[in-house]
């Protein structure tokens, strides 16, 4: 996920430290470790005052331990991998999907039209589903199958055009991430540009070419079954019958009025798949796209508000911006050179100049924020906003494990610091029979459901409250002029619902994964700063914080990865634990508490993924603390359960650890060690390491590199796309690749193959 906001759009009081001091937990004496390292499960009975003794117990003797040395550190403009493995590009950015299309020039000089029909950029979350010779989703491997990738940003739209980005464009960093001086100049647009800043965003589907071992080896150019959503990809809004009246009248703008269909996907992160054989396109950071122009109207109180919580267009633009001045959207309805701007372009200008929702787009901002169900077995399908899942910062939309005759739940984080991890379950139980049932399947299953949110209790057990209108918080909830009239207001401006039922605010939620060992649900988070996660901010589900006076990487820097364990489907309480905190291998014990060394110190997790062959958790980051040292990177993890490890008390400190500032009592997992823990492969410079997916029999995984070179600075200047203006010239390079890959020399996102040359299955010993 490549955002990194520093902006904080929930400001309510939910599970703050001065909760955790009302309840009387801040007293040094109830911050004791229990004695013996008791695991969660005999914690529940545990009283809450005993002796203090060492942190979490360690792994027993005998378990088992991965197939490969640990891939060290690297800086270099290179994908590094373990010894004996093999990695090859399947598709770059701008790679043409058709064959009437010409190879990507990779200098800017592309028909901007063509870009619907290409390989998006910035390639993330992802999936491979298998076809069956009858052209259906299939369970098991067969000769033929489709790849789905998400598309999130424009962050780099500058290497789209032959100089960079001209009038109005990007001043450099990720107008999607950053407040402040960074995005747009607030000058018009050209519409060649903007077409393909557009057009690059939302999804890929392409079938897969296999070898004889079944390992991929590229994409079938000219596939019927390629194809791209796009942001201008026609979709149908859905959601619960009862309330599905109300989520159209918010659906409502100039492009449809009835709201029952929207326009496309964009800023897609983090996915998910259904057991029926369909994707989840999730969309993250959608709000930064809009904006109101100087002289318009914002809306209501009520709908300022919502914006406010979501971080959309917090006030119309002033006539003339401040010298060096940018906003945080790209600008793209200040289009002055196309005649159809008042469609294409002018969504993105949310002011309210009509005399309702119908005759603008003040509402467009409510069409995103959702998961996108997608069919990939079927062109002719038409993707689905599914309403009934919430709207907010989707990052991932993971399912649990499958069982006839039960409700399916699917888990959620919204990505944004302080923000919270959801649930959707479904009202109809599963039936095995609906595999490859495509969007008739989804419509029954996730059109209908209940939606939590949750609550992580300092004892180590937690809760799922409901988001429903009758609910009792939700229903007198009102701030600023914002208050819930029914339960489709609910799903539109679910964080605002979050808030009212008091769910806990958490360190960036990022990527879920479920364990097929043993059900048990792992979210990545990411990281915090000070001013969102102080020291006296702590909880014991994000218990970590130090200051460092002038650093803007106070906080948690590092981020952690949380997981949690549920009786049933339907149940309303869980138990967790920290699986693993990040933190480099020289930081203090009171900084590093998962006992991290040179072989796995990692920061920023981010993607996370188990193998259902190998059971290895696979955990990818998005660094900005860290990257003084290593590029991004990919390890691979052994995991036990929830209660594997015990109570830990961690001390926040200062930057020198001579001041304790706070203390918070926590649950860390059993330590894992180097037997368990170790770095897979580095990513070459400026790039993050996202999406994961593999062959059915485990021997080939599919890894993306997004953004390489993301400061290269050859923008509103220089113009200089020569290999000394960029951080990053890879892939073309061929930086740790069997070939180097497209042409000319400036840095693509890409999707890797890599495959072990003893055939064996990646990570395993």
């Amino acid at each position: 996920m490549a955002s990194h906001p520093s902006f904080n759009d929930n400001t309510s009081n939910n599970e703050s430290f001065a909760d955790v001091l009302e309840r009387g937990l801040a007293s040094p004496r109830r911050r004791r470790l229990i004695q013996g390292g008791l695991g969660l499960s005999a914690l529940a009975s545990a009283p809450v005052c005993a002796p203090a003794v060492a942190a979490a117990a360690s792994v027993q003797a005998g378990s088992p331990t991965l197939g490969f040395a640990p891939t060290a550190m690297s800086m270099a403009d290179s994908v590094s991998v373990p010894e004996g493995y093999t990695v090859a590009v399947l598709h770059a950015t701008g790679d043409p999907l058709t064959k009437a299309d010409r190879p990507y020039s990779n200098a800017g000089l592309d028909d901007p039209e063509s870009f619907g029909r290409r390989v998006g950029d910035h390639h993330d979350g992802m999936h491979l589903f298998y076809l069956s010779d009858q052209g259906r989703f299939s369970a098991k491997a067969a000769r033929r199958a489709v790849l789905v990738v998400n598309h999130e940003s424009s962050a780099d739209a500058q290497f789209f055009h032959p100089k960079g980005q001209t009038s109005g464009g990007m001043s450099g960093k990720k107008f999607s991430q950053f407040g402040g001086k960074e995005g747009w100049d607030g000058g018009a647009r050209p519409g060649s540009e903007v077409v393909k800043e557009i057009l690059h965003h939302g999804v890929s589907i392409a079938e897969v070419r296999f070898d004889a071992a079944g390992v991929p080896v590229g994409y079938l150019q000219g596939s019927a079954l390629n194809r791209r959503i796009t942001p201008e990809t026609p979709v149908v809004v859905r959601g619960p019958a009862a309330h599905r009246a109300d989520i159209h009248r918010l659906f409502s703008t100039r492009h449809d009025p009835t709201g029952n269909t929207a326009r496309g996907t964009i800023n897609n992160c983090g996915y998910g798949y259904t057991p029926w054989g369909t994707y989840l396109a999730c969309e993250e950071n959608w709000a930064q796209y809009f904006n109101i122009p100087a002289g318009g109207r914002s809306a209501d109180a009520k709908l300022t508000e919502s914006r406010r919580r979501y971080g959309v267009a917090r006030s119309p633009m002033p006539e003339v911006l401040p010298a060096g001045y940018t906003t945080q959207s790209q600008g793209w309805f200040m289009v002055a050179d196309a005649p159809d701007r008042g469609q294409r372009f002018a969504r993105w200008n949310i002011s309210a100049h009509g005399n309702s929702a119908a005759e603008d787009f003040r509402q467009e901002p409510h069409t995103f924020g959702y998961n996108l169900e997608i069919d990939p077995a079927d062109p002719r399908s038409v993707p689905a906003k599914r309403v009934a899942m919430g709207r907010f910062a989707h990052e991932a939309a993971v399912v649990g494990i499958p069982a006839a005759g039960q409700p399916l739940s699917f888990y959620m984080g919204c990505d944004g610091r302080s923000e919270y991890i959801y649930k959707f379950v479904t009202a109809a139980p599963w039936d095995p029979a609906d595999v490859g049932r495509g969007m008739a399947a989804g419509n029954k299953y996730l059109d209908e459901g209940r939606l939590y949110v949750a609550k992580f209790n300092d004892d180590g057990s937690g809760e799922w409250l409901e988001l429903s209108i009758d609910n009792p918080r939700i229903r007198e909830f009102s701030k600023n002029g914002f208050a819930f009239e029914n339960q489709a207001e609910v799903y539109v401006h679910t964080r605002l619902a979050a808030d009212a039922v008091g769910a806990t605010k958490m360190d960036r939620p990022e990527w879920g994964a479920v364990n097929p060992a043993n059900g048990e649900v792992y979210f990545a988070l990411t990281n915090n700063n000070q001013a969102n996660r102080s020291p006296q901010q702590v909880n014991a589900a994000n218990p970590r914080s130090y200051v460092d006076d002038g650093k803007p990487d106070s906080g948690n820097p590092n981020g952690h990865i949380i997981r949690f364990r549920e009786d049933s489907v339907r149940a309303s309480a869980f138990r967790w634990d920290i699986f693993l905190f990040g933190a480099e291998e020289g930081s203090p014990a009171g900084s590093n508490l998962s006992g991290l060394t040179a072989a796995n110190a990692f920061s920023s997790p981010d993607g996370l993924w188990f193998s259902p062959t190998t059971g290895i958790c696979w955990i990818q980051t998005d660094d900005g603390a860290y990257k003084d040292e290593t590029n991004c990177m990919l390890l691979a993890a052994i995991p036990g359960q929830v209660g594997d490890g015990g109570p830990i008390e961690v001390k926040n400190t200062n930057a020198a650890g001579d001041a304790v500032l706070s203390t918070q009592s926590s649950f860390l997992g059993a330590t894992l060690g180097e037997a368990r823990l170790r770095r897979f492969l580095v990513a070459p410079r400026g790039a993050e390491v996202t999406g994961l997916a593999e062959t059915a029999d485990g021997r080939a995984v599919l890894v993306n590199i997004q953004h390489p070179g993301e400061n290269s600075r050859p923008l509103q200047g220089a113009r200089d796309f020569s290999p000394e203006g960029l951080e990053s010239t890879w892939p073309a390079n061929g930086g740790g690749l069997a070939r180097s890959y497209g042409a000319g020399v400036r840095p693509r996102s890409a999707t890797l193959v890599i495959s072990r040359k003893d055939g064996k299955r990646i990570g395993e010993a």
